[in-house]
């Protein structure tokens, strides 16, 4: 049996450099010593902030320095934990980096209403008065956008103190899905009986023995069936958290709660979904096809994962995936093809998997810092995509932070899958330009049609459950087990269609879903995904016009309101436009994948 390398096994070159945020572990305890300093010192400010235009200045660049020092503590403790889950030094480095950033919370949690009690006439005084105040505007303009949400001093005080319990359903569910759920045994390909856990559950729905995925797919669901009445009673906690908190601050509903935070108008929430059910038969068409090539009489829920092409397997070293995402991003311009290239020199890249390391991607930083990136590299063609779609996260950080100002520098949730999508739209584009046989293209249509399902079509599906559940307890209705699972149960026959075998275990799928206790965030990817499918049709067709704009919204940070900042790249939400061209390349890549498979 092949064990992963131990970390000090692992060359040198294939290792983010953490020393570019901290030379050692003193430095970062000497930086800690500080922040508490500075927060006792913070302290001082409460009642000060409206006394002047000059107090005000000093006020924020104090709450800024205590903010950027906060991120880099927690960024440089939390990578060091990632690289070995199992050092003790770094578990308890992150665990006090943690408890700091929840202690600064609570010490500034005065700032907000102190600022929204500085009349509107004052402040502009103080800013005609103190011109370095110009700067933060924007965040003055957003502080006053949710005024009538912001409650007294002493509320704010208290909802800051309830947020353990706001946490507390969330955090039963993460235990209950993470450590004390036990799925059984099933037999694999091979006949022996091995235990099923979640990591092995997603191979063996990729498993082209069709009595494995049914095995899988009926035990796992039958594990959740078990503690339904828990699961439905955590679910629905959240659910009632999201409609306390919405209506003590006064949103007409929670929907519209967190919409609010990214200035989103709940329309562009009801318009993907209204677009996506508009384009039902184009997955309906896709799935009819998946069933053809898979040879089935009938599609299950349990065959929509299996890849189509049963014999292309490709290796592909890391060194070769740097190239072909190098090649694939050349209509990106010089200057973003640089940057890249310091970025796999530079040891941004924290590249293979090692014993303890934190599984999955992502891309991570601060301010002060380039950014990074956690990947674990296999040499499967998936991982370019991951190396592709990381260093999109990675370099709109990069330009973000080169050119916004602190205050401004983090793009919201609601941007941050755009850059990443590009890069792997312009992968797919060129790896089907140079795809040589047929099965490689067959491959490679179904890695991005798959992608659409999950991004578009299922995260959709998941954005309308949300809406549904939410209005039900907003209207004063239970949601019991039976309502859970029969409202989820329709919204999948309804998005898979008639020809499709919805199986009744599928009843439980919301019940292993992480992000239905953070609320109305899922419909981000979806219109993320579309905007980026948008944003590359136009750079491929105008080039550098769309290059030229498409940096722009790169640079723009949270200098403006998301859905302005993505009108920069040419882009507009508020139109049913990028949802509906999105879906309609959708609908060429069926008809491409048609085509492929009679030739």
């Amino acid at each position: 049996m092949q064990h992963s390398p131990k970390r000090d096994e692992i060359e040198e070159r294939f290792k983010w450099n953490l020393q570019d945020i901290y030379k050692d572990d003193a430095a970062w305890e000497s930086d800690y010593e500080q922040m508490k300093a500075m927060l006792v010192e913070a302290a001082q400010l409460q009642g000060t902030l409206g006394q002047s235009g000059a107090q005000l200045l000093n006020g924020l660049r104090q709450i800024e320095a205590i903010d950027r020092l906060g991120d880099k503590l927690v960024v440089y403790a939390k990578m060091r934990r990632d690289e070995d889950n199992t050092d003790s030094r770094y578990q308890a480095l992150y665990d006090r980096a943690e408890a700091l950033m929840i202690e600064a919370s609570s010490t500034m949690s005065f700032v907000t209403p102190e600022l929204t009690e500085i009349p509107e006439e004052t402040l502009q005084q103080f800013m005609a008065e103190v011109e370095e105040l110009q700067l933060y505007r924007h965040m003055f303009d957003e502080i006053y956008r949710q005024k009538e949400h912001v409650l007294s001093r002493p509320e704010e005080k208290i909802l800051a103190q309830s947020a353990d319990l706001a946490l507390a359903a969330g955090n039963i569910f993460t235990m209950l899905n993470n450590a004390d759920i036990k799925f059984g045994t099933i037999r694999d390909e091979n006949g022996q009986e091995v235990e099923l856990t979640k990591g092995r559950y997603g191979r063996f729905m990729e498993s082209h023995d069709r009595r494995v995925r049914e095995e899988a797919f009926h035990t796992l669901y039958s594990a959740y069936a078990r503690l339904e009445n828990t699961l439905a009673a955590s679910l629905s906690a959240s659910v009632k958290k999201d409609v306390f908190y919405a209506r003590v601050r006064k949103y007409p509903s929670a929907r519209h709660a967190s919409l609010q935070q990214d200035n989103v108008d709940v329309q562009v929430y009801d318009r993907l979904i209204e677009a996506v059910h508009s384009y039902m038969k184009e997955m309906y068409r896709y799935l009819e096809l998946r069933r053809k090539i898979l040879n089935l009489d009938e599609l299950h829920m349990y065959d929509i994962y299996v890849p189509l092409v049963k014999e292309y397997q490709v290796e592909v070293p890391y060194e070769k995936a740097q190239e072909q995402v190098l090649e694939a991003l050349q209509p990106l311009g010089e200057e973003y093809l640089s940057i890249l290239q310091k970025g796999f020199s530079g040891r941004w890249i924290d590249v293979y998997e090692n014993q303890g390391k934190t599984s999955g991607a992502y891309s991570w930083g601060c301010y002060d810092t380039h950014p990074y990136v956690l990947l674990n590299y296999d040499n499967k063609l998936d991982d370019v995509f991951t190396l592709a779609h990381e260093m999109g996260h990675a370099l709109h950080s990069y330009y973000s932070n080169r050119h916004q100002p602190y205050v401004y520098s983090q793009y919201p949730i609601f941007l941050a899958e755009v850059a990443s999508t590009v890069n792997e739209s312009l992968l797919i584009d060129y790896l089907l330009k140079r795809s040589q046989n047929r099965e490689e293209r067959i491959y490679l249509i179904n890695h991005y049609l798959e992608q659409f399902r999950g991004t578009v079509y299922r995260q959709t599906m998941f954005a309308e459950y949300e809406k549904i559940i939410h209005e039900m307890v907003e209207q004063g209705k239970p949601l019991t087990t039976e309502v859970l699972k029969n409202v989820y149960y329709d919204l999948n026959r309804l998005y898979y269609g008639p020809e499709m075998v919805v199986d009744e275990d599928i009843k439980m799928e919301w019940a292993r879903i992480p992000h239905f206790y953070s609320a109305f965030y899922v419909y981000k990817y979806a219109t993320g995904f579309c905007a980026a499918t948008a944003i590359k049709e136009q750079i491929l067709d105008e080039g550098n016009p769309a290059v030229q704009r498409y940096k722009e919204f790169l640079q723009a940070g949270s200098s403006d309101y998301p859905v302005e900042v993505l009108k920069k790249a040419g882009v507009d939400l508020t139109s049913p436009q990028p949802v509906q061209s999105a879906l309609d390349y959708f609908a060429r890549l069926v008809s491409e994948l048609e085509e492929a498979v009679s030739s």
